[in-house]
């Protein structure tokens, strides 16, 4: 089933019109920038009251867990995806911790085939989430998500594939539900969400104590908040980029060595990618270098593409499409695989000195679900008419983020591919 093509022209739009050339800002527009807050704020963090009701009582371990030899020759992430008439595994009905920003459904989204479709590799059939098996493998562990937005949003995809089998509980939030922690009592399995714009300190210049969308960025130094906690974790699913693109002023030391999206004439501007790279080295640099992380597992998930058309989010850019594109339809030189090649050389860097990283790669699949954000149907009352093409329904195509991650968790506990997933 080929969907309907992009255009050149409107490729050309995705690649350079999708986020904002700081550096031809006008000043109405840099006073704008504050507006973005409140939009990150309303969108990134509506918190929903949990329910606790366990749904199994038996300790007894899986027949999963025996081991066997499998074909680990199958790329899970080249692939298309197809028709799937099964849709979601849960409902924006029966999952009580959907944000009201991801619940497209609730806000009136009436169109619904955006969540029949799954993803096929090229080589193997992926198998369909199953709860009962990643929590049996993770249990007793801890799972921290460490990034932005778009990494709570995947933990929020997990929290409702997980309530199928146990539903958690709520232990910890913070004053700015930035940071929060789940557990699941009968796996005694904890899953933490540890929020990072950079994953290095980053530092917001403020004007008459209001924020101006500037950064100053110190690339030598991790972002404390995440990299304290990494102690006690099992698996750290590590992600990031949305927020470079903006203007930012990049620090080794006290001394700037460049920027992004600035005009001043005897500073180099090295480009979001740049940032990208320099912040994601020293955050896998942290980890390779954490004395008390003894057998944790880093999961690198790979940049989540924005489909913003004809516009940028401030611009009237929209995403309105109601089916997934062809992988001919994508253009395959844009900013997005340029920030996962970025992040696969880190990944390939980082294995070199000691610890374990694994890469969760969905940029190519993602790239080729432009149907699948909440668009227009994020219950915004304060921003009425800017669409929200960054983060992803709920259900919908970021499901299959967790499809791939206990595939690997999978790998990574030994288990039988033919559990996981079966060659054809």
């Amino acid at each position: 089933m080929k969907s309907p093509s992009l255009s050149s022209e409107k490729l050309q739009c995705i690649k350079e019109e999708t986020w904002i050339n700081m550096a031809n800002l006008s000043p109405f527009l840099l006073s704008s920038l504050a507006v973005t807050s409140i939009f990150g704020f309303f969108i990134l963090y509506s918190p929903n009251p949990f329910k606790f009701s366990p749904k199994h009582a038996s300790n007894q371990q899986s027949p999963l867990f025996q081991h066997q030899n499998g074909d680990e020759n199958c790329d899970l992430f080249k692939g298309q995806w197809v028709p799937d008439m099964n849709g979601s595994l849960y409902t924006n009905l029966d999952c009580q911790t959907i944000p009201d920003s991801k619940n497209c459904f609730k806000n009136g989204r009436r169109e619904r085939d955006f969540v029949n479709w799954r993803w096929k590799p090229q080589q193997c059939e992926l198998a369909r989430f199953d709860p009962k098996t990643f929590l049996q493998i993770v249990r007793g562990k801890k799972m921290a998500f460490i990034g932005d937005s778009v990494a709570r949003n995947h933990v929020e995809s997990l929290l409702c594939l997980l309530s199928k089998e146990e539903v958690p509980r709520d232990i910890y939030k913070d004053s700015e539900d930035r940071f929060r922690t789940w557990h699941f009592p009968h796996y005694n399995f904890s899953l933490v969400i540890l929020w990072s714009k950079f994953l290095v300190t980053g530092t917001e210049r403020l004007i008459n104590g209001s924020s101006t969308g500037v950064f100053d960025l110190q690339l030598d130094h991790v972002d404390p908040h995440w990299a304290e906690k990494l102690p006690g974790i099992d698996y750290a699913i590590l992600s990031d980029a949305h927020w470079f693109f903006r203007k930012i002023y990049l620090f080794q030391g006290t001394n700037i060595t460049g920027c992004v999206y600035c005009t001043e004439p005897n500073i180099t501007d090295r480009g979001p990618g740049f940032a990208l790279q320099m912040s994601f080295r020293a955050a896998l640099h942290r980890i390779n270098k954490c004395r008390e992380c003894k057998g944790m597992v880093t999961f690198v998930r790979t940049f989540s593409p924005a489909h913003f058309e004809n516009g940028t989010w401030d611009t009237g850019g929209r995403c309105n499409r109601t089916s997934p594109l062809d992988e001919d339809d994508i253009k395959l030189g844009a900013y997005e695989l340029e920030f996962r090649r970025i992040q696969l050389e880190e990944i390939e860097r980082a294995r070199k000195r000691g610890k374990r990283f694994e890469t969760l790669d969905i940029t190519r699949a993602m790239l080729m679900r432009p149907d699948g954000h909440p668009g227009a149907y994020w219950g915004n009352k304060w921003m009425k008419g800017y669409d929200d093409c960054v983060h992803w329904c709920l259900p919908g195509p970021i499901d299959v983020w967790n499809d791939l991650l206990l595939a690997m968790l999978k790998k990574e506990a030994n288990l039988s591919l033919d559990e996981g997933y079966l060659l054809v």
